[in-house]
């Protein structure tokens, strides 16, 4: 029995190295990774929720991030198949990344403060993809990283809309950052080796601080920092029903992920609306 089914497992990953290899050069390539592009649209619209505004250039900016966040994808692939280069991780990475540099440059013609979060980003991309080299991309710091960059769309919506970068975008990208970030420890509760609580129960424990201290400073309104507690809520759910958790379908979480993300995109979106608009 247990032969067997190492050997079906054998197949199954021929299967798929077969499929990869025998996939046209020309055919686009896309992140498979769905709950990403709800981080990087939830924290664009907080950002463009933040500056208050909607224009053309808002929308060439979530283009922008939309095609910065696929450039990475076969780049990531590709350094993991370093033994073979695959010229369509090659060509679409090369692409998206080309769509995205191009509109950051025009962007940045009349906005200057774009330069710093392209720098940003691109920092987090080469730190990324050092770990990636290294096999060590699922390390709890690298991904705290990921999920930092993704939700750099949130300042980089306000400033293409401001044209400039201020303390209150700072602390929402703070905001977005820590909410999101909250699943990966959650999301490790799932496997036998990181099933501990412990190290989200620091992680949630820091993040309120931090959100309570930009309260404190007047960065945070009282209904966006707020939002936060979403997060807290999610965990206690989480633990009070932890077997059902670790041992239910993959849909389920993602659902349970999804739903919670909306609400505080929701939350923290039209907290910082005009009050006429809120209304």
């Amino acid at each position: 029995m247990g032969e067997g089914e190492s050997g079906k497992r054998v197949i199954n990953k021929q299967q798929t190295a077969n499929k990869i290899m025998t996939t046209k050069w020309y055919r686009p390539t896309f992140s498979p990774e769905q709950g990403i592009l709800l981080i990087l649209g939830g924290s664009f619209v907080t950002g463009a929720a933040l500056a208050q505004t909607w224009t053309y250039t808002t929308t060439l900016a979530l283009i922008c991030a939309f095609f910065a966040l696929q450039a990475e994808h076969p780049l990531v692939v590709q350094i993991k198949q370093r033994r073979s280069w695959k010229p369509r991780f090659l060509l679409w990475g090369g692409v998206y990344g080309s769509i995205a540099a191009a509109i950051a440059f025009w962007l940045s013609l009349e906005h200057p403060a774009v330069w710093w979060i392209c720098a940003m980003a691109f920092i987090a991309l080469v730190v990324d993809s050092i770990a990636v080299w290294k096999q060590k991309q699922k390390s709890i710091a690298n991904e705290l990283l990921g999920f930092a960059a993704i939700c750099l769309c949130c300042p980089f919506a306000y400033v293409v809309n401001t044209g400039e970068i201020s303390l209150a975008a700072i602390s929402m990208w703070l905001l977005n950052t820590l909410f999101f970030s909250s699943a990966i420890f959650t999301m490790k509760l799932r496997k036998k080796k990181t099933s501990s609580l412990l190290p989200g129960s620091i992680y949630h424990a820091f993040a309120s601080l931090v959100i309570i201290g930009l309260y404190w400073f007047n960065w945070l309104s009282p209904v966006t920092a707020l939002a936060f507690a979403l997060a807290i809520v999610k965990l206690g759910l989480i633990c009070s029903q932890l077997k059902w958790y670790q041992t239910t379908r993959f849909g389920f979480i993602a659902r349970l992920e999804t739903y919670f993300a909306l609400t505080f995109i929701a939350i923290a979106s039209i907290s910082v609306l005009p009050a006429h608009l809120q209304a």
